[in-house]
């Protein structure tokens, strides 16, 4: 590589971290709206990518586990400028709310946050952040009577058994029934994207990604090292999840809450707190690990729920123009989403409503922050400001009853 080359790709890389980071510090509003971000600045602002390659790239972004807004500007960053371009975007885009998530948990250590007014108000915000998600995926997830009874199939077992093995379980079964319903499904959007990676480097990394998965639990119950233990949870979660942030809170809370390492009531604190800064929600791993293990824990809990993404997108870019064309997957990604939304009620009522839904007034001021979320399109952050100062009036003057 020439000195003008290596001058040019460090010009590339800094553009790309300038770009990234504006998007962290300004995208609110959850996965979906960071989609919108990026098409703004990527496609028609920059002309990064063309509008059919970005489209197949958030395709196959949905079709794998994880979070699909940092997966497609990980994948920008890779067109743009090979791996390290998309280890760039990546940074860019997550770091600034992995910082305020740590902060916040640090200053929350020492204090009883299970009186404090506000954490409740927070608790609340939950309840309207995932009310409102639910309705916006069911309409787009499950459009057909087919789609519906799945995600109704989804709900019931995943209340029924609250396990990370049941969800798996779920997805798989409602992947295989939406493969022999829509194995005809059709799409005429067709276009052709490459990307800088080769098949071996792929393949690598989903081998990599396998092993991790596997071995990891082994050697958890062989070793006694809690570093190693939160690592495996933050992996796993970060592994099996379909459908984006909201759909890892159960997960997350049922790998940590009952096991003892924090408080359900610190756990729900940090998931409000993390719908007040922009950036991908899987950051609430920062604040988990944070919260169990300080910085240090925040920092390797970012790591370990991110790696899955990174292995999974650098693992299938080069064989997805083949396996995107293939209708019978199409059809199986259709049964998947439709799970997704039976998942994400189930974990609306178990843990987040029956944690944070006590008195009538909860409810009563649920129903003002959802109808000023839903209807008068106020910013998720407006949201959670009101919904701390809510809670913190509604116990000044009515109590902790």
């Amino acid at each position: 590589m020439t000195q003008n080359q290596q001058n040019n790709r460090i010009k590339t890389l800094l553009e790309i971290l300038y770009i990234s980071t504006k998007l962290g510090l300004t995208s609110f509003g959850g996965p979906v709206a960071h989609l919108g971000y990026f098409y703004n600045e990527y496609i028609q602002k920059r002309k990064w990518m063309d509008e059919k390659n970005y489209a197949d790239l958030v395709a196959l972004c949905q079709f794998l586990p994880g979070p699909a807004s940092s997966q497609v500007g990980i994948g920008v960053g890779v067109m743009r400028a090979g791996i390290v371009g998309g280890i760039v975007s990546f940074i860019g885009f997550t770091l600034p709310s992995v910082l305020a998530l740590i902060i916040f948990a640090l200053l929350l250590q020492g204090v009883n946050i299970g009186d404090a007014g506000w954490i409740h108000g927070l608790k609340i915000v939950a309840v309207v952040v995932v009310a409102h998600a639910i309705l916006g995926m069911a309409k787009n997830l499950t459009p057909d009577l087919k789609r519906k009874a799945l995600a109704l199939f989804a709900l019931v077992a995943t209340l029924l058994s609250q396990t990370a093995f049941a969800q798996v379980g779920v997805i798989l079964i409602c992947a295989l029934i939406g493969f022999v319903l829509y194995k005809n499904h059709q799409d005429s959007q067709d276009s052709n994207i490459h990307f800088p990676i080769s098949k071996g480097f792929a393949i690598a990394c989903l081998t990599i990604f396998f092993a991790l998965l596997f071995l990891l639990p082994i050697l958890r119950e062989v070793t006694s090292l809690n570093w190693l233990a939160m690592f495996d949870s933050f992996y796993r979660s970060g592994s099996l999840v379909f459908g984006g942030g909201h759909v890892v809170l159960p997960l997350l809370e049922r790998e940590f809450v009952p096991t003892g390492w924090l408080s359900k009531d610190a756990f729900l604190a940090g998931y409000g707190a993390a719908q007040a800064v922009p950036g991908p929600l899987f950051t609430f791993a920062a604040y988990l690990g944070a919260v169990m293990n300080g910085w240090q824990g925040g920092l390797l809990a970012t790591v370990a729920i991110f790696l899955p993404a990174f292995l999974l997108i650098l693992g299938t870019l080069p064989f997805w123009e083949a396996l995107r064309r293939n209708p019978k997957v199409k059809g199986a990604l259709m049964g998947v989403n439709a799970a997704v939304v039976g998942i994400l009620i189930s974990a609306f009522y178990q843990p987040i409503w029956v944690s944070s839904i006590l008195t009538p007034i909860d409810f009563a001021f649920t129903a003002i922050l959802f109808s000023m979320l839903m209807f008068w399109k106020v910013p998720p952050w407006v949201i959670v400001l009101i919904g701390g100062l809510g809670g913190a009036l509604i116990t000044v003057f009515f109590g902790n009853v």
